[in-house]
């Protein structure tokens, strides 16, 4: 039987010149490497760099990095945007889930440029969360928000100047001269990677002409060395000074100063010609100097050759307290 299978296959061949599976056969067979994996990887392995270069400028996991990269046809840029756009909507979507929790944690920054000094404060709901790079990167935004702010106001300066920003006027500030969108849109941001609820509180920033001197303190502090000239704690403090004479030792008087409101919290600075106080005092001039309490902090400054004209001092949370018993 397989003999007569064989010569009637023979005899077709013979009559037509092909086999019932001819084009196989004319075929040359083709090792099973050839199948063009080579490009293949190269697209992968390309893929797969685009990949770590959007995660290392963003932060942003890996599942979502690769989301926006298939979502955006490999283009870097546009996956970039398309992520901050998600994490924005995200972050709408959990601040509005989060509002009703007590942000009581958070920092103080303070930022000197040139002739004008930022105090700022933003809040979140733990200590830890404060400690995040994240969280500080976001209070540097509004601290150079408030600062661009500040040097965009036209004025003339006679005298020293002082302004205050509260948390919805911070909010519409741009974020600053390298970011895109408002303070607003960069909160949203940090709430939607961080996952706590967090309020920019309040700013203040001073200016001065010549002749006045900004001496500032911060205590607790935390720096970072990707924080630029950000420095951050828990409490804060501004003296203006008026000075008419170039004085070595005026930063140091500056800090103390600073420190000296930091811990003794006044209300007013007061004149030098009030009587001294006891530990109850408000009035500044006349409340015991913090590091010397055997004499008043007026008769600190005087021999040093500058006035007090004005201060500022922020202390992380407070009012909280006051606001949850009302």
């Amino acid at each position: 039987m397989w003999m007569l299978r064989s010569l009637r296959v023979f005899l077709l061949v013979a009559r037509t010149g092909s086999h019932p599976a001819g084009s196989l056969l004319r075929q040359s067979p083709q090792p099973p490497h050839t199948f063009h994996a080579g490009p293949c990887l190269s697209a992968s392995a390309s893929s797969k760099e685009l990949l770590m270069k959007l995660r290392r400028k963003t932060g942003y996991s890996f599942v979502n990095c690769k989301k926006a990269l298939e979502t955006c046809g490999e283009d870097l840029k546009q996956a970039e945007i398309w992520l901050h756009k998600q994490a924005q909507k995200e972050g709408w979507s959990k601040a509005a889930k989060l509002q009703g929790r007590k942000t009581k944690e958070g920092l103080i920054g303070l930022l000197q440029e040139g002739n004008i000094t930022v105090l700022v404060e933003v809040n979140c709901e733990t200590d830890f969360v404060s400690r995040n790079l994240k969280f500080q990167q976001l209070v540097q935004q509004v601290a150079l928000g408030t600062m661009m702010h500040c040097q965009n106001l036209k004025d003339q300066l006679s005298t020293y100047s002082k302004g205050f920003l509260n948390s919805s006027e911070l909010s519409r500030l741009p974020a600053g001269p390298d970011r895109e969108g408002s303070l607003k849109d960069h909160l949203a941001l940090a709430i939607g990677k961080l996952g706590e609820n967090m309020t920019l509180k309040r700013a203040a920033w001073v200016k001065v002409p010549s002749g006045f001197y900004v001496g500032s303190y911060v205590h607790g502090v935390m720096q970072s060395p990707s924080l630029h000239n950000l420095v951050l704690g828990k409490y804060g403090a501004l003296v203006i000074c008026e000075t008419s004479e170039q004085n070595a030792n005026l930063e140091d008087i500056g800090r103390r100063l600073g420190q000296h409101v930091v811990g003794m919290a006044p209300l007013s600075v007061g004149s030098l010609d009030d009587e001294p106080g006891g530990e109850a005092e408000t009035k500044m001039l006349s409340q015991p100097y913090l590091l010397d309490p055997s004499i008043t902090l007026g008769q600190y400054v005087q021999p040093q050759g500058v006035s007090v004209v004005d201060f500022v001092r922020f202390e992380c949370g407070e009012g909280e307290e006051a606001a949850e018993t009302e």
